[in-house]
């Protein structure tokens, strides 16, 4: 037995040593949201190919990613994501027309012999495959016969300026091996045509465009034509469409076209912003909640916030040695999981002070033992539950939220770890000292606590009348409903489409809405979104569109600044939504699962109605509040079912270990007892949950606000629905049996 102490602690320095090296070593990828920048979603369309959907569009990101580099942006990343999306972020992009424009772009280049003009009644189109009429620079139409070279013949592009000014910006083109028979090929055929003669010119297009149709010159010879493997595009360009052109060349055509469906941009500062406020949440709310478990644990409660701290540096060496990318809702997600880990040290200590207090444990190393082993099944029926929601937003959910589901999974495993190895190991270290042993009380374990003594001298019986509970609970239920029914649901962009722009506009949106409505924008949506700031919402818009309103609200505010711009296509809304619904539905589906088979049937239905029960009443206080409903709620409403999960769990667990030690005793009187045994446990998870968010309402700033209130909101009810709902509910169900 002696052996199992010193492996605990010789994991745990193991562990921090190792997290301490890869923090100091390995840093973390900051999402756009934390560090500013444009994020693409590209969408490739259906193309008669012979490749898999997921082979073209893995050919797809890599031109995009040559494009990207010779854009010069600093650490672009492009991942597929699915058989027929690629995510392309750019940091630092703050102006993201111009790169949605070159990314767009399939840039087939193709170079034509020249048939004749396409209204030459004497010379009507051949019928020879794949020809086709084209308008030239000026406008006039062209008969072009099918492509003899194309982009994959070209070796390198480059924009030049002619220093004598004649051709002014051009693109020069080297041509492969290939090509440069093929060029001397159609440039010989087109020299046996007479000077003047449309046919005597070729014609280079890019994306069924013409952009060049030059007549060869005299000087070279009929079925010779031009050696040397290189030409000039001259089509008086200026110094960025001579670059754009040359990108696009060098960059490649893209296997097939693609489609913009989601653009975000965030403004350098707003990443600033929220980089500020929620290190500030963080070190407060864990400041707070550090100090409250030692005014209420003593030293063991010192030894957890050691814990709490290894905790965190545990869970950043995993974000950065799995290369995870940390956004908004993550970092919330890395802050809240710490609310996870005081709950296990919180239940380990309550059940190693009932062992002292109840069962008349002769030591507090005694109690501590028998708490851990006590507790352990709750901490792994509790965390596997998170882990549950944590793994359906990573299957089912996208952007920010998936990121907030491997950030909260890893946590989870971190806290897990940090409880029931790094705590139990000093833990178990200092109170076996023999000044300890002499006084047993300076532990924090050796003692009932404030809270056990109140019940124990009151000795309430709570669920005497639970019909009354669950009255309370359908009366909540009808004032959110009818919220929901009402008043409706402020659906976010990512789930119906459009575009949000957001500024820091001291105009106020009353303004802001009657100049937009005047402009000629009378659907659009103005709200303030916090101090000073704006959020314009609209349909979906053209970039030109969107230009027009921030013209319009920087004209009433003297130059308001853009912090924040997102365009959503509505196929994309429409699937974010149902991916939503389902992952809702399915993580309902999963906890009633897990929780039938660890519990009986009865309060697994119990617990997972009592879920339900939160969800209405969360989603209909925002309906009240209009309030968004977006990715962001999502990870917050699925975070508010994790805690409400642990709380039942808890409380089921005791249930469960009160009915094995009698069997004959009314499920009403079991349940009584296990909610007054766990009553403590509660109280001071709640509390310690409550510090980390209500920092992160306070402190967290805008981007937070509404993400902190939905787990404030969902807290409060989840510890009452997992209490006072789900207990009663089990009641009803086994008498009604």
């Amino acid at each position: 037995m002696k052996r199992r102490p010193r492996v605990r602690g010789l994991l745990a320095l193991v562990a921090v040593a190792l997290s301490l090296y890869v923090t100091l070593t390995v840093p973390v990828d900051l999402g756009l949201d934390l560090r500013g920048g444009t994020r693409i979603v590209l969408e490739t369309r259906p193309a008669d190919t012979a490749a898999t959907d997921g082979e073209v569009t893995d050919r797809t990101a890599e031109v995009l990613r040559g494009r990207i580099d010779a854009l010069g942006v600093t650490e672009p990343t492009v991942t597929r994501s699915g058989d027929d999306r690629i995510v392309v972020d750019l940091p630092g992009v703050q102006d993201p027309a111009e790169a949605a424009a070159v990314l767009g772009r399939t840039a087939q280049l193709s170079f034509h012999q020249v048939l004749g003009t396409g209204d030459d009644p004497q010379h009507p189109l051949p019928k020879r495959p794949r020809a086709q009429v084209l308008p030239d620079e000026t406008g006039r139409p062209l008969r072009l016969q099918a492509p003899l070279l194309t982009g994959d013949d070209v070796e390198e592009a480059a924009a030049r300026l002619d220093p004598a000014g004649g051709a002014g910006w051009h693109v020069t083109l080297d041509f492969k091996d290939s090509g440069r028979s093929g060029w001397a090929r159609l440039t010989g055929e087109a020299a046996c045509q007479p000077v003047g003669d449309p046919a005597r010119r070729v014609a280079i297009a890019l994306d069924d465009r013409i952009i060049s149709s030059p007549q060869v010159d005299p000087s070279v010879g009929c079925r010779t034509g031009i050696g040397g493997g290189s030409t000039l595009i001259t089509g008086s360009f200026d110094a960025d469409e001579a670059r754009e052109l040359a990108l696009l060349i060098n960059g490649g055509a893209l296997p097939v076209p693609v489609e913009t469906v989601e653009q975000r941009t965030v403004g350098a500062t707003l990443g600033e912003r929220a980089i500020e406020a929620s290190a500030w949440a963080a070190a407060v709310g864990t400041a707070l909640t550090a100090l409250f478990v030692i005014a209420v644990y003593r030293l063991v409660g010192v030894l957890a916030t050691v814990a709490l701290a290894c905790y965190g540096l545990i869970s950043y060496a995993a974000l950065a040695a799995l290369g995870a990318t940390l956004t908004l809702p993550g970092l919330a997600g890395f802050v809240l999981a710490i609310g996870m880990a005081v709950d296990a040290n919180v239940l380990v200590f309550e059940r190693a002070r009932e062992e002292y207090a109840v069962r008349h444990r002769p030591t507090a190393r005694s109690s501590l033992a028998a708490g851990f082993r006590g507790a352990f099944g709750a901490i792994a029926d509790s965390n596997v539950t998170t882990l549950i929601a944590a793994g359906l937003l990573f299957l089912l959910a996208s952007g920010p939220v998936k990121g907030f589901g491997v950030t909260l999974g890893i946590g989870v495993l971190a806290s897990m770890f940090s409880a029931l190895v790094v705590t139990r190991a000093l833990a178990e270290y200092a109170v076996a000292r023999p000044a300890l042993r002499r006084r047993p009380r300076l532990t924090g374990i050796a003692h009932t606590g404030a809270v056990r003594a109140r019940l124990a001298r009151a000795r309430p019986r709570l669920l005497r009348r639970p019909r009354r509970w669950l009255a309370v609970s359908a009366v909540a239920l009808v004032l959110a409903g009818s919220g929901i029914a009402l008043r409706g649901l402020d659906l976010g962009v990512e789930f119906t489409g459009g575009r949000l722009i957001e500024y820091a506009a001291p105009a106020g949106p009353d303004r802001a809405r009657a100049a937009l409505a005047d402009a000629g924008f009378p659907q659009a949506v103005v709200q303030s979104s916090g101090d000073g700031l704006v959020t314009v919402r609209t349909g979906p818009l053209t970039d030109a569109r969107a230009a027009e309103i921030t013209d319009v609200v920087r004209g009433l505010s003297g130059g308001a600044e853009k912090l924040r711009d997102e365009a959503v296509g509505p196929s994309l809304g429409d699937e974010l939504r149902r991916g939503a619904l389902i992952a809702l539905a399915v993580a309902l589906g999963a906890q009633l699962v897990y929780l039938a088979a660890r519990f009986r049937p009865l309060l697994g239905t119990a617990a997972v109605a009592a879920l339900a029960h939160d969800v209405v009443i969360l989603v209909g206080v925002f309906a009240w509040l209009d309030k968004p409903v977006d990715g962001v709620f999502l990870a917050a409403l699925l975070t508010v079912i994790g805690y409400s999960v642990n709380d039942s769990v808890v409380v089921f667990d005791r249930v469960r270990e009160l009915s094995r030690r009698d069997r004959t005793a009314p499920l009403s009187r079991i349940a009584d007892q296990a909610l007054l045994q766990t009553l403590p446990r509660t109280v001071h998870t709640g509390m310690g949950a409550a510090f980390i968010v209500t920092a992160l309402v306070v402190l967290g700033g805008d981007s937070l606000t509404d993400f902190a209130l939905a787990l404030l909101i969902g807290l409060a009810v989840g510890t009452y629905s997992s209490l006072f709902t789900a207990l009663p509910l089990a009641i009803e169900f086994h008498d009604r049996r």
